[in-house]
Order: C-alpha cells, then structure tokens, then sequence
C-alpha cells in the first residue's frame, strides 16, 4: 500500500481542490455563500476519500462514493460555467482534472464503477 499522498489520483484531487478555492475566492459573495462552500467541501470529501480508500482492503465503497461526489462535483462546476462564474477555460481545466483522471479506463475507480454496474 502506497502512502496516500504519493498517489497520482491524491496529486490530482489535490490539484482539484486547490482550482475550487481559486474559483470560489471570485464568485459573488451570495454565490460564494450558498454554492462555493459546497464545492471546495466535496473537494475535500473527495480527497478525504482516497486516503480511506487506501488505508482499507476493500475499496470499492470508498472509490463508489468518490465517484458520486466526483458526479456532485461537475454538475456544479458545469452550472458556475453556464451562469458565467467561471471561464470556460477553468471549467475545461477542472472537468479534465475530474473526469478523464477519475473515469479514464484502467482507473481504480472506473474500474469500482465496472463493479457496481453488474448485477
């Protein structure tokens, strides 16, 4: 078991999280209140995720939950980015961080959502 913060998937949400408080500290303050804590906190839930994930034998409900906060997470980035309270450009940036790194073939957590689709 690797440590947790020698991880290419730990440097990503890291990276991610970093991104989020970048993107939070310019929305408007009443935004910034209701919608921005709760991206920089799935963030963080995102993070805290892997390093359970890798302190456990069994993964998979760790990489699941992941996976659903990963889902959370750009639901939210796509509606800063169609009301305008990020570039396109960092919502590109972030999407790539979440999407290709969490989903991409071969991944440990594409792999646990192969898993949890069959019956």
């Amino acid at each position: 078991m690797a440590i947790h913060t020698q991880l290419p998937i730990y440097k990503v949400a890291y990276d991610l999280l970093g991104a989020a408080i970048d993107y939070v500290r310019n929305m408007p303050r009443p935004i910034k209140a209701a919608l921005g804590n709760r991206v920089t906190e799935l963030c963080v839930e995102i993070v805290l995720l892997i390093v359970r994930a890798n302190s456990v034998r069994d993964k998979v409900p760790h990489l699941g939950a992941l996976l659903e906060r990963a889902e959370e997470l750009n639901l939210l980035l796509r509606l800063y980015r169609d009301k305008r309270f990020i570039s396109t450009g960092q919502y590109a940036q972030a999407i790539e961080l979440t999407a290709v790194t969490f989903a991409e073939p071969g991944h440990e957590c594409s792999n646990c959502k192969n898993e949890r689709e069959v019956p």
